[in-house]
């Protein structure tokens, strides 16, 4: 097994491990994987060092399989203080997602940290119930709840972990580590029994106020519904310093 996420085709295309796997179907990927893999596009598109992403919005156009995939980036709007970057992921000459994000320029302002502290990292890692759940991208993080857990309605804060790089032999980003685990806050926090409801994201947005340090990045997230309307899973993103930035995923809730 590949100790990776995607391995490289040859230019920019790229092939998904059994580590992307979904929880529902062994086909098909977690949206966190592929994420990550738009981040990273969005990072190398021009890179500059004098600016961070500020938001990205990835849009989930369809299910994303376990195989290959072709990648193309482009600066939509160039500037010297803020731009508009797009990354996009092709499946079989079909396109399953794409990606926006805004990098600003970096603030040199001197301004107090931010009070809120990180719930403490546990110091054990939580087992998962993987009973009619496809394994693969659930295995390929370690998660350390603090409150709530996988599977249990309600809210829930967890610790995540990386236990692959998203490309072979290059460590993952503070952009790609969050966006890698930001998707799962509405699987962590879900209001509905899993097996019974969909609560599925077609998009993922993504703020952050300053890049996360170190590897282990903190959800704590809740999902809001409403009878005759539509989902919506907040997390408050964390490093072992406080707040990062803040996730936010519109959901379509269904029964199975």
């Amino acid at each position: 097994m590949a100790d990776a996420f995607y391995l490289p085709l040859g230019g920019e295309r790229w092939r998904a491990t059994f580590h992307t796997t979904g929880p529902w179907d062994a086909r098909f990927q977690h949206g966190g994987p592929p994420s990550a893999l738009l981040g990273r596009a969005v990072e190398l598109c021009s890179p500059r060092e004098d600016m961070l992403v500020g938001r990205i919005t990835v849009d989930i156009l369809g299910a994303i399989p376990v195989g290959d995939l072709e990648l193309r980036s482009r600066v939509l709007r160039p500037g010297r203080s803020v731009e508009l970057v797009e990354a996009a992921l092709t499946a079989g000459g079909r396109e399953v997602a794409r990606a926006q994000a805004w990098r600003v320029l970096r603030t040199t302002q001197e301004v107090a940290p931010a009070q809120r502290s990180a719930p403490p990292l546990p110091a054990t890692s939580t087992p998962l119930m993987l009973d009619g759940w496809k394994d693969g991208y659930l295995s390929a993080v370690e998660w350390r709840f603090t409150s709530g857990a996988l599977g249990r309605p309600g809210p829930a804060t967890a610790w995540t972990r990386l236990r692959h790089p998203i490309t072979p032999d290059e460590p993952a980003t503070a952009l790609q580590r969050v966006l890698a685990v930001a998707d799962s806050g509405n699987g962590i926090s879900g209001e509905l029994d899993l097996t019974a409801w969909h609560f599925i994201n077609p998009e993922l947005t993504v703020h952050l106020h300053r890049e996360a340090a170190g590897e282990w990045v903190c959800l704590d997230a809740q999902t809001s519904m409403s009878p005759g309307g539509a989902g919506l899973a907040t997390s408050v993103l964390s490093d072992l310093h406080g707040p990062v930035g803040v996730g936010a995923q519109s959901l379509l809730v269904a029964p199975r």
